[in-house]
């Protein structure tokens, strides 16, 4: 017999892994422009203004999450199991997003605005941190709007949703 409790638990565990990971990545984000000097790669990168490809963003965000994501393993192996697959669910969403956005901003569908992409557009240094969603960028007061569909990603081409650089 199947236990919906317990079945609601884990993905209650899998769906908060994929928030607090969303939330982690936000605050990481924001770190690093307090702190260009702790995360000497960030301003290269908002300097060459490109993802590294899908590949190696993955590869950076689950090292950078990695501890987070074995902690629940000490409450039980199912609970830590859940949590761990959010976390790898969100961290591969974001790679995909954050590399979306630098390759193809305009598929971006599930936000108003690519926030990342406006980012880095617009030289946005204390604003729009978030990369594979713009929920912390509202919840924090860092979400600024900007036209940018009538101004400098117009002319961009409209590209389907896997063409990125993966590697």
């Amino acid at each position: 017999m199947v236990n919906l409790s317990h079945i609601l638990g884990l993905v209650i565990c899998f769906v908060g892994a994929f928030i607090f990971s969303s939330f982690v990545e936000y605050w990481l984000h924001r770190l690093m422009h307090v702190f260009p000097k702790v995360f000497p790669t960030h301003p290269r990168h908002h300097r060459n203004n490109a993802g590294q490809g899908f590949l190696w963003e993955f590869r950076d965000y689950v090292l950078g999450s990695s501890i987070l994501m074995f902690v629940p393993f000490f409450i039980s192996w199912e609970i830590g199991l859940s949590w761990l697959l959010g976390a790898l669910a969100y961290a591969a969403f974001a790679a995909y997003a954050h590399q979306l956005q630098h390759d193809n901003p305009k598929a971006c569908f599930w936000m108003k605005m690519p926030v990342h992409y406006v980012h880095h557009e617009y030289n946005q240094w204390h604003h729009n941190f978030g990369l594979g969603v713009d929920w912390w960028d509202y919840v924090f007061g860092t979400y600024q709007e900007a036209d940018w569909l009538s101004e400098k990603a117009k002319d961009l081409p409209k590209k389907k949703l896997l063409e990125l650089k993966w590697l």
